[in-house]
């Protein structure tokens, strides 16, 4: 299968997907968990100790969708702001479930140190269809861009433009899975007409530093801290994960601003995107869930040593 993506059952080789063809592909999606359950109903508990407000809603089928922000009570202005985001395609579980799990268990540790801004399901659609594009068949994580196509981008960008050049750092939380290569890839392939080419999917925890910015040092320190919770990618043989030379144990390197990521979003000084493996024989849902808030208390600890 690594010439065609004709074994994909939507579109046609060589062809790039117009509209029958993304209206066929939404209608495979299906709801698999609850976006209201699962995550709102977790913002809401942490109203009484964080400030939470809704920063737009996507309409989208078997939406509305509200988005959300949680912020440090007390802001100050005087102190740098702290972005965490999570679910930025939505399939990642612990991406949004860890940004949770670190607001409700340990921001606390740094009021009066920074402002903490925390948007944990940036793509709520994709959430509960464990997918890593929106209804429109965008990748969001590729729409970070003036005039985006993706609502869930283009909200995101909107909460934090208030407080460009505040920013010390951004930390986005994000996962690769098996899906990636059995699902994910293939789409991506069929929908712009081109080869599938097949690759491999790195067991570990793993960070794409942004290679006009890369702070080494801060990639080695958030690592450092997820070390404590699982283990870390290794290069494959030819030195690469998900073919990019890796620079430094689990660390990788992309042009986040030229490929519309999200971590690009900030200008922050320090800025990186976690990667972790929720398949591997190695961890459980609970690790995965406690590496990315390892990273973020990695992440911060080390920028508010660093100013």
């Amino acid at each position: 299968m690594n010439t065609t993506a004709a074994f994909y059952p939507v579109g046609t080789p060589g062809q790039s997907w117009g509209t029958p063809e993304r209206a066929q592909w939404l209608a495979r999606q299906t709801v698999q968990r609850s976006y209201a359950d699962e995550v709102v109903s977790k913002i809401n508990a942490l109203r009484g100790r964080f400030d939470v407000s809704q920063h737009g809603e996507l309409d989208y089928p078997g939406g509305p969708y509200p988005l959300f922000a949680i912020r440090s009570r007390n802001w100050d202005d005087a102190l740098p702001v702290m972005l965490v985001t999570g679910g930025v395609h939505g399939y990642e579980t612990s991406g949004v479930q860890g940004a949770l799990q670190f607001v409700d268990r340990h921001a606390d540790d740094y009021a009066g140190r920074c402002n903490l801004l925390v948007a944990p399901c940036v793509s709520p659609w994709g959430y509960e269809r464990i997918q890593r594009w929106n209804a429109m068949a965008l990748d969001p994580n590729r729409s970070f861009v003036t005039n985006s196509p993706a609502q869930e981008s283009a909200a995101l960008m909107a909460l934090v433009a208030p407080l460009k050049g505040h920013f010390l750092m951004h930390i986005d939380l994000h996962e690769t899975t098996d899906s990636d290569e059995s699902e994910f890839r293939p789409a991506l392939a069929a929908r712009d007409g081109l080869p599938f080419e097949p690759g491999g999917i790195p067991d570990g925890f793993y960070l794409c530093a942004d290679s006009l910015n890369p702070q080494p040092a801060f990639q080695q320190a958030v690592n450092a801290e997820v070390a404590k919770v699982t283990h870390i990618a290794p290069a494959d043989a030819q030195g690469q994960i998900i073919g990019s030379p890796v620079v430094a144990q689990g660390v990788i390197e992309y042009p986040l601003k030229a490929l519309g990521l999200c971590a690009s979003i900030t200008g922050a000084r320090y800025t990186t995107t976690t990667e972790v493996y929720p398949d591997s024989p190695r961890a459980t849902p609970q690790q995965c869930n406690d590496a990315q808030v390892a990273a973020v208390r990695g992440g911060l600890d080390y920028a508010l040593a660093h100013r």
